[in-house]
Parts: C-alpha cells; sequence; structure tokens
C-alpha cells in the first residue's frame, strides 16, 4: 500500500480523460513513437529501467487541479522526468514547468521533444534529492541511488519550495521517501501529484 504521511492530505480530483485534446493526444502519439524506438535500442544495450506513466489520466488529474485552482500557482515540477511527458503536457495547461532527471541520455530526449512541438518545459541534470536531504533517503536502503547525481536546485536557481505542484512516479519501495522530501521541502498547500501503477493517482496536499 501507498504510506500517506499525516501532514500530506488526500485532494480528490475528478478524472476524465475525455478533457484531453487532440493536439495533446498527437503529442502522446508521438511520445510513446519515441518512447517505443529508445526502448527498443535500449534492449539492445545495457537496459536502463523506465516505465511511462499513464499520461492522458495525469493529465486528466492537471486539469482538474487547474481548472478549480487547487494549487497555489502554476509552477510545476516533475521528479524524474524521463522523456519529460508530464513537463510538456503541463503546458498546454499554463503550467510553468521543468523536469529532474537523473540519465543524462533522457534529459537529452526530453529537450528534443518539446524543441521539436515548440514547448516551453526545462530539463535538468541531476538528483531531485536535495544537497541536505541524504538523511531521508537513507533510512530507505532502496532509495540510496537517488543520490548518484549531483543536485541541481543551486544550479538552476530554484528549490523545492518554489514550486506549487511536484509530480513523481515512485519505483516501489520509494514511496515512502518521495512523500518525505515533499513533506520537508515543500512549500505549505503545495501538491503532491504521484502515480502508482495499478494502485493508480495520489494527490496530496502539505499543511
Amino acid at each position: 500500500m501507498v504510506r500517506r504521511p499525516v501532514t500530506l492530505h488526500e485532494v480528490p480530483v475528478n478524472i476524465d480523460i475525455s478533457v484531453v485534446p487532440n493536439d495533446v493526444r498527437e503529442f502522446l502519439a508521438d511520445a510513446d513513437r519515441r518512447i517505443d524506438a529508445w526502448m527498443a535500442e535500449q534492449a539492445r544495450k545495457k537496459p536502463l529501467a523506465f516505465v511511462p506513466s499513464d499520461f492522458e489520466i495525469v493529465y486528466s488529474a492537471l486539469h482538474d487541479i487547474a481548472e478549480r485552482h487547487l494549487a497555489p500557482g502554476r509552477s510545476l515540477l516533475e521528479w524524474g522526468s524521463g522523456f519529460g511527458v508530464i513537463a510538456c503536457m503541463a503546458t498546454w495547461l499554463d503550467f510553468d514547468p521543468h523536469g529532474i532527471e537523473i540519465h543524462r541520455d533522457l534529459v537529452g530526449q526530453a529537450e528534443q521533444l518539446a524543441e521539436d512541438h515548440e514547448l516551453p518545459a526545462q530539463f535538468h541534470y541531476g538528483s531531485f534529492v536535495p544537497r541536505d536531504g541524504e538523511a531521508l533517503t537513507d533510512a530507505v536502503p532502496e532509495s540510496h541511488w537517488l543520490e548518484s547525481g549531483r543536485p541541481v536546485y543551486d544550479d538552476i536557481g530554484l528549490s523545492i519550495d518554489d514550486f506549487d505542484v511536484v509530480y513523481a512516479y515512485p519505483w516501489p519501495g520509494e514511496e515512502e521517501v518521495t512523500s518525505a522530501i515533499f513533506e520537508h521541502y515543500a512549500q505549505t498547500d503545495a501538491l503532491l501529484v504521484s502515480y502508482h501503477g495499478y494502485e493508480g493517482l495520489l494527490v496530496r496536499r502539505k499543511g
């Protein structure tokens, strides 16, 4: 089961994929083609662990957050952004999105996807764990690999508490540390949107 820290309060959102517009669906079709081609290439090499979210469900949740003004603002940070699809989609909803990714090749893929579709999402290479956040990962051995990249917040001149919405798709065993980092560093009233595979999508508010 997904752990729910007591200071993170679940926020119900409406999931209705019919709100996904045609231009977003066309974008997602292109993103899916690129992801499939990249994964086929990786299968011939040493594969990276990469599992995409259900993008239409996430778009629907972000759409409801935007329509009902559930977040304090429109800045969005995608942790472990991979191909950057979530951050790119968020631009259709007038979010100001950034993505952080620990695999350099995926940062390049995300930047190319955004450039080809003329979307103003920004992507950064490194770890989303803050420089002083190792104590939060130490309690969860499965999450130690998250520290292997350099923290990027100093480089981009932003910190976690500058963002109104944080999106994450934690691997099994990483739910606790993802929630703990958000709980510790995010601004009050910020939203953590997290996708958990078969367990679905959660939206939680800090404070």
